[in-house]
Protein backbone atom coordinates (compact mmCIF):
# COMPACT_ATOMS: atom_id res chain seq x y z
CA UNK A 1 0.00 0.00 0.00
CA UNK A 2 1.31 3.44 -0.96
CA UNK A 3 1.95 6.05 1.77
CA UNK A 4 -0.98 8.19 0.65
CA UNK A 5 -3.30 5.17 0.67
CA UNK A 6 -2.22 4.38 4.23
CA UNK A 7 -3.05 7.92 5.37
CA UNK A 8 -6.55 7.77 3.94
CA UNK A 9 -7.08 4.25 5.28
CA UNK A 10 -6.38 5.56 8.78
CA UNK A 11 -8.55 8.65 8.33
CA UNK A 12 -11.47 6.64 7.01
CA UNK A 13 -11.17 4.09 9.81
CA UNK A 14 -11.23 6.79 12.49
CA UNK A 15 -14.09 8.77 10.94
CA UNK A 16 -16.20 5.63 10.49
CA UNK A 17 -16.10 5.31 14.30
CA UNK A 18 -16.77 9.00 14.89
CA UNK A 19 -19.53 8.46 17.44
CA UNK A 20 -17.36 6.63 20.00
CA UNK A 21 -13.90 7.27 18.63
CA UNK A 22 -11.24 4.70 17.76
CA UNK A 23 -8.25 3.60 19.81
CA UNK A 24 -4.78 3.06 18.45
CA UNK A 25 -5.28 -0.70 18.66
CA UNK A 26 -8.66 -0.40 16.98
CA UNK A 27 -7.13 1.61 14.14
CA UNK A 28 -4.44 -1.00 13.63
CA UNK A 29 -7.08 -3.76 13.58
CA UNK A 30 -9.34 -1.82 11.19
CA UNK A 31 -6.60 -0.98 8.70
CA UNK A 32 -4.33 -4.02 9.06
CA UNK A 33 -1.38 -1.61 8.79
CA UNK A 34 1.87 -1.89 10.77
CA UNK A 35 1.71 -0.32 14.22
CA UNK A 36 4.57 2.04 13.41
CA UNK A 37 2.78 3.36 10.33
CA UNK A 38 -0.50 3.85 12.19
CA UNK A 39 1.24 5.61 15.07
CA UNK A 40 3.05 7.97 12.69
CA UNK A 41 -0.10 8.80 10.73
CA UNK A 42 -2.26 9.34 13.81
CA UNK A 43 0.35 11.59 15.35
CA UNK A 44 0.80 13.58 12.15
CA UNK A 45 -2.92 14.01 11.48
CA UNK A 46 -3.47 15.10 15.08
CA UNK A 47 -0.67 17.65 14.89
CA UNK A 48 -2.12 19.00 11.64
CA UNK A 49 -5.55 19.35 13.24
CA UNK A 50 -7.39 16.76 11.16
CA UNK A 51 -7.82 14.38 14.09
CA UNK A 52 -8.32 14.94 17.79
CA UNK A 53 -7.12 12.66 20.59
CA UNK A 54 -8.98 12.25 23.87
CA UNK A 55 -6.34 11.54 26.50
CA UNK A 56 -8.98 10.19 28.92
CA UNK A 57 -10.52 7.59 26.62
CA UNK A 58 -7.39 7.12 24.48
CA UNK A 59 -9.53 7.44 21.38
CA UNK A 60 -9.17 9.38 18.14
CA UNK A 61 -11.93 11.22 16.30
CA UNK A 62 -12.17 13.36 13.19
CA UNK A 63 -11.65 17.05 13.94
CA UNK A 64 -13.75 19.98 12.77
CA UNK A 65 -11.04 20.76 10.24
CA UNK A 66 -12.16 17.65 8.37
CA UNK A 67 -15.79 18.75 8.63
CA UNK A 68 -14.86 22.15 7.21
CA UNK A 69 -13.22 20.50 4.22
CA UNK A 70 -16.27 18.29 3.71
CA UNK A 71 -18.63 21.25 3.95
CA UNK A 72 -16.62 23.14 1.37
CA UNK A 73 -16.70 20.19 -1.03
CA UNK A 74 -20.42 19.67 -0.48
CA UNK A 75 -21.27 23.32 -1.01
CA UNK A 76 -19.40 23.39 -4.32
CA UNK A 77 -20.42 19.96 -5.57
CA UNK A 78 -23.36 19.27 -7.87
CA UNK A 79 -24.66 16.45 -5.63
CA UNK A 80 -27.49 18.44 -4.10
CA UNK A 81 -28.05 20.37 -7.34
CA UNK A 82 -28.63 17.10 -9.16
CA UNK A 83 -31.02 15.70 -6.56
CA UNK A 84 -32.94 18.86 -5.69
CA UNK A 85 -35.06 19.16 -8.89
CA UNK A 86 -36.14 15.54 -8.52
CA UNK A 87 -37.08 16.11 -4.88
CA UNK A 88 -39.30 18.98 -6.04
CA UNK A 89 -41.00 16.69 -8.56
CA UNK A 90 -41.44 14.01 -5.92
CA UNK A 91 -43.04 16.50 -3.54
CA UNK A 92 -45.33 17.83 -6.26
CA UNK A 93 -46.36 14.34 -7.33
CA UNK A 94 -47.14 13.05 -3.83
CA UNK A 95 -47.96 16.31 -1.99
CA UNK A 96 -45.75 14.99 0.83
CA UNK A 97 -42.54 16.36 2.30
CA UNK A 98 -39.58 14.94 0.37
CA UNK A 99 -36.11 14.46 1.84
CA UNK A 100 -32.60 13.47 0.87
CA UNK A 101 -29.99 12.16 3.29
CA UNK A 102 -26.53 10.62 3.48
CA UNK A 103 -24.84 8.42 6.06
CA UNK A 104 -22.20 9.93 8.32
CA UNK A 105 -20.64 7.33 10.60
CA UNK A 106 -23.37 5.82 12.79
CA UNK A 107 -26.00 8.44 11.91
CA UNK A 108 -27.80 9.90 8.93
CA UNK A 109 -27.63 13.56 7.90
CA UNK A 110 -30.48 15.38 6.17
CA UNK A 111 -29.01 17.15 3.14
CA UNK A 112 -32.12 18.51 1.45
CA UNK A 113 -35.84 18.86 2.08
CA UNK A 114 -38.91 20.10 0.22
CA UNK A 115 -41.67 20.65 2.76
CA UNK A 116 -45.35 19.99 2.11
CA UNK A 117 -47.79 22.70 3.12
CA UNK A 118 -50.83 20.45 3.04
CA UNK A 119 -50.67 19.09 6.56
CA UNK A 120 -50.77 20.65 9.99
CA UNK A 121 -47.96 18.35 11.12
CA UNK A 122 -44.54 19.97 11.18
CA UNK A 123 -41.71 17.53 10.58
CA UNK A 124 -38.71 18.08 12.85
CA UNK A 125 -36.09 16.79 10.41
CA UNK A 126 -34.37 19.84 8.97
CA UNK A 127 -31.39 20.24 6.66
CA UNK A 128 -28.21 19.51 8.59
CA UNK A 129 -29.98 17.51 11.30
CA UNK A 130 -28.72 14.03 12.18
CA UNK A 131 -31.02 11.09 12.81
CA UNK A 132 -30.73 7.41 13.85
CA UNK A 133 -30.29 4.83 11.12
CA UNK A 134 -32.21 1.89 12.58
CA UNK A 135 -35.67 3.44 13.01
CA UNK A 136 -36.09 5.86 10.09
CA UNK A 137 -36.91 5.11 6.48
CA UNK A 138 -33.92 7.03 5.17
CA UNK A 139 -31.65 5.50 7.79
CA UNK A 140 -32.74 1.93 7.18
CA UNK A 141 -32.05 2.32 3.46
CA UNK A 142 -28.59 3.72 4.16
CA UNK A 143 -27.93 0.93 6.66
CA UNK A 144 -29.24 -1.84 4.40
CA UNK A 145 -26.73 -0.97 1.69
CA UNK A 146 -23.80 -0.49 4.09
CA UNK A 147 -21.16 -3.21 4.56
CA UNK A 148 -22.61 -5.97 6.80
CA UNK A 149 -19.85 -5.44 9.36
CA UNK A 150 -20.86 -1.80 9.71
CA UNK A 151 -24.53 -2.67 10.15
CA UNK A 152 -23.56 -5.29 12.74
CA UNK A 153 -21.53 -2.71 14.66
CA UNK A 154 -24.37 -0.19 14.75
CA UNK A 155 -27.04 -2.75 15.66
CA UNK A 156 -24.88 -4.30 18.39
CA UNK A 157 -25.28 -1.19 20.54
CA UNK A 158 -28.23 -0.55 22.83
CA UNK A 159 -30.93 0.91 20.60
CA UNK A 160 -33.21 3.63 21.93
CA UNK A 161 -36.97 3.19 21.66
CA UNK A 162 -38.65 6.39 20.42
CA UNK A 163 -42.22 5.10 20.12
CA UNK A 164 -44.08 1.86 20.78
CA UNK A 165 -43.34 0.92 17.15
CA UNK A 166 -39.56 1.31 17.34
CA UNK A 167 -37.79 -1.97 16.57
CA UNK A 168 -34.82 -2.48 18.89
CA UNK A 169 -34.22 -6.21 18.37
CA UNK A 170 -31.05 -6.59 16.24
CA UNK A 171 -32.20 -9.86 14.68
CA UNK A 172 -35.52 -8.37 13.62
CA UNK A 173 -33.74 -5.34 12.18
CA UNK A 174 -31.26 -7.48 10.24
CA UNK A 175 -34.17 -9.41 8.77
CA UNK A 176 -35.81 -6.13 7.75
CA UNK A 177 -32.58 -4.81 6.20
CA UNK A 178 -32.42 -7.93 4.04
CA UNK A 179 -36.02 -7.38 2.97
CA UNK A 180 -35.28 -3.74 2.13
CA UNK A 181 -32.57 -4.81 -0.31
CA UNK A 182 -34.92 -7.33 -1.89
CA UNK A 183 -37.82 -4.90 -2.37
CA UNK A 184 -35.80 -1.73 -3.00
CA UNK A 185 -37.44 0.50 -0.39
CA UNK A 186 -37.83 0.96 3.37
CA UNK A 187 -40.70 1.98 5.60
CA UNK A 188 -40.79 3.91 8.84
CA UNK A 189 -44.06 2.91 10.49
CA UNK A 190 -44.26 5.62 13.17
CA UNK A 191 -41.00 4.26 14.56
CA UNK A 192 -39.37 7.57 15.42
CA UNK A 193 -42.34 9.99 15.50
CA UNK A 194 -45.92 9.10 16.39
CA UNK A 195 -48.34 9.82 13.57
CA UNK A 196 -45.64 10.02 10.85
CA UNK A 197 -44.76 7.39 8.26
CA UNK A 198 -41.99 7.44 5.70
CA UNK A 199 -41.13 5.64 2.47
CA UNK A 200 -37.48 5.75 1.38
CA UNK A 201 -35.39 4.33 -1.46
CA UNK A 202 -31.68 4.26 -2.36
CA UNK A 203 -29.82 6.33 -4.93
CA UNK A 204 -26.83 4.58 -6.49
CA UNK A 205 -23.68 5.85 -8.16
CA UNK A 206 -21.28 4.22 -10.58
CA UNK A 207 -20.54 0.65 -9.60
CA UNK A 208 -23.69 0.28 -7.55
CA UNK A 209 -22.42 2.14 -4.49
CA UNK A 210 -25.15 3.88 -2.52
CA UNK A 211 -24.79 7.66 -2.61
CA UNK A 212 -27.81 8.77 -0.63
CA UNK A 213 -31.44 7.98 0.09
CA UNK A 214 -34.59 9.93 -0.71
CA UNK A 215 -37.96 9.71 0.96
CA UNK A 216 -41.41 11.11 1.45
CA UNK A 217 -42.87 11.59 4.93
CA UNK A 218 -46.57 11.88 5.63
CA UNK A 219 -49.25 11.39 8.31
CA UNK A 220 -49.96 7.75 9.11
CA UNK A 221 -53.67 8.20 8.38
CA UNK A 222 -52.78 8.26 4.66
CA UNK A 223 -51.92 4.58 4.96
CA UNK A 224 -55.09 3.86 6.93
CA UNK A 225 -57.29 5.73 4.45
CA UNK A 226 -56.04 4.42 1.10
CA UNK A 227 -52.74 2.60 1.46
CA UNK A 228 -49.31 3.81 0.29
CA UNK A 229 -48.71 1.93 -2.97
CA UNK A 230 -48.52 5.23 -4.88
CA UNK A 231 -45.94 6.61 -2.43
CA UNK A 232 -43.77 3.51 -2.77
CA UNK A 233 -44.00 3.63 -6.56
CA UNK A 234 -43.15 7.36 -6.69
CA UNK A 235 -40.16 7.17 -4.35
CA UNK A 236 -38.67 4.17 -6.15
CA UNK A 237 -39.20 5.83 -9.53
CA UNK A 238 -37.54 9.09 -8.58
CA UNK A 239 -34.67 7.32 -6.80
CA UNK A 240 -34.04 5.26 -9.93
CA UNK A 241 -34.21 8.40 -12.06
CA UNK A 242 -31.61 10.15 -9.91
CA UNK A 243 -29.42 7.04 -9.96
CA UNK A 244 -29.55 7.03 -13.74
CA UNK A 245 -28.59 10.68 -13.86
CA UNK A 246 -25.57 10.12 -11.61
CA UNK A 247 -24.42 7.23 -13.75
CA UNK A 248 -24.39 9.50 -16.79
CA UNK A 249 -21.93 11.92 -15.15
Amino acid sequence: MKPLEKIFAVLEAVVSHQENGLTFAGTVASTALPKASVHRILKGMTELGYLIFDSKTKRYRGALKLAALGAEVTSNFDFRKLVHPQLIRLQQETNHTSNMAIKNGSAGICMDKIESQDYGIKLILNIGNSFPLYCTGLGKVLLAYSPPSEADRILSKKLKSYTENTITDPLALKKELKQIKEQGYALDREEVTRGIMCVAAPVFGIGGEILCAISVAFPSYVNSDRGIDSEIKAVKFHAATISGFFNQH
